[in-house]
């Protein structure tokens, strides 16, 4: 059994939602961790684990980030980080494949699937083992808890239900 724990520093977990239904707004979790337990070559029996903190949250805009760690949204003192952990990763065709698993906001946990794209293996400077992975999948907020809602004057719905995930992870095998 091979264990892979990500490296934080060639890694980023990011999201997008509209906003005004016109435009999208970017974010990032600055602090997370997470690891993949697996014994085929291929990855396709590994266990994943993540984890960020939602304290870590930050979208360029120190107002938004302030209400999106409030009660509003993700509520950090009352649930400072959110969890994910696999059920599957099966192959698809070629460095695709399809990860399943549970995904937690705010005290609620969702089963999500994402897809992933395998980069592949490599060592790098220091003689470490690393693997690449791309992961991209949508969630509904709403589903998770995160339910506030504002109508501008006009009708315009100011946050939207669907969030688009983008992570991008390194992970370095363990000795």
């Amino acid at each position: 059994m091979a264990t892979w724990k990500i490296d934080p520093s060639h890694s980023e977990i990011t999201f997008k939602v509209k906003h005004l239904v016109i435009s999208t707004v970017s974010g990032k979790f600055t602090e997370f961790e997470g690891s993949l337990e697996a014994e085929q070559q291929d990855f396709s029996d590994a266990k994943i684990q993540f984890s960020a903190k939602i304290d870590s949250i930050t979208t360029g805009n120190e107002q938004r980030d302030g209400h999106l760690k409030s009660p509003d949204f993700f509520d950090a003192a009352g649930h400072p980080a959110m969890t994910f952990r696999s059920t599957s990763l099966s192959p698809i065709s070629g460095s695709d494949y399809t990860l399943t698993g549970d995904l937690t906001i705010r005290g609620t946990t969702k089963p999500v699937t994402l897809k992933a794209e395998f980069g592949g293996t490599q060592v790098d400077f220091y003689g470490n083992t690393v693997a690449g992975f791309e992961l991209t999948g949508k969630i509904n907020r709403q589903d998770f808890g995160l339910t506030w809602a504002a109508v501008t004057e006009a009708g315009g719905v100011v946050v939207s239900d669907e969030v688009k995930l983008a992570i991008n992870v390194e992970l370095i095998k363990q000795a």
